[in-house]
């Protein structure tokens, strides 16, 4: 893997109470990822840009919802989701400027 790909994979962190908790509860970060990425994709990115080690990833299609404005249907675009746990005292702040 080229380290260009591995930098485009990793989108945004996502950040909700259910991520919160997951953070809190089980050690994992939430991120937004680019939909054709692969596990192990992820996790080397996830080492690439926040030198962390990962144990185990997880991933979801989130399907886009379905929106109306006036007589207009649309929908909002399917993303990909994916759960990154980190060994115990590793972690990742999104706080830092």
């Amino acid at each position: 893997m080229n380290q260009e790909r591995l930098l485009s994979i990793i989108m945004a962190p996502h950040i909700s109470e259910k991520a919160t908790i997951s953070a809190e509860v089980r050690n994992q970060v939430v991120f937004k990822v680019r939909p054709d990425a692969k596990k192990a994709e992820i996790a080397k990115a996830i080492k690439l840009l926040f030198d962390v080690d990962v144990i185990k990833v997880g991933t979801l299609n989130v399907k886009g919802k379905l929106k109306r404005h006036g007589r207009y249907l649309g929908a909002k675009s399917d993303w990909k989701k994916a759960y990154v746990t980190l060994p115990e005292g590793h972690d990742i702040d999104f706080g830092q400027g």
